[in-house]
């Protein structure tokens, strides 16, 4: 029979391990935010319009805020989830913004190809 001692040592790892797939998931989060800023503004700089209408409205008080309080949004999902324990969910949050970035690497290359 395991004691209490020995069943809570072989829970550590997974403790440790889940604890390190929470930092990746909150690193990729913050620099997918960071990349999309960037995009967004490089593509704002080559003439190019926002997309997404909840952006587009948001712009309208500037690009920068716009992208600001967009990024607060963000920021407030994220803090959501994290309270619910839902990093699932913050993984599919990731794969969005990855394919974000991508799709706004894919204009701005466009752009300037053409």
């Amino acid at each position: 029979m395991r004691s209490t001692r020995s069943r809570c040592r072989a829970a550590e790892p997974s403790i440790a391990n889940a604890a390190a797939r929470s930092q990746i998931l909150l690193e990729v989060f913050l620099y997918l935010q960071v990349l999309d800023v960037l995009s967004t503004l490089i593509g704002f700089s080559l003439g190019n319009t926002e997309a997404s209408p909840f952006i587009r409205l948001l712009i309208h008080w500037g690009p920068v805020t716009g992208l600001i309080v967009s990024k607060l949004f963000a920021a407030v999902c994220l803090a959501v989830c994290i309270l619910l324990n839902r990093w699932d969910f913050i993984r599919w949050i990731n794969y969005w913004y990855a394919a974000l970035v991508i799709w706004n690497l894919y204009i701005v290359l466009r752009v300037l190809h053409s």
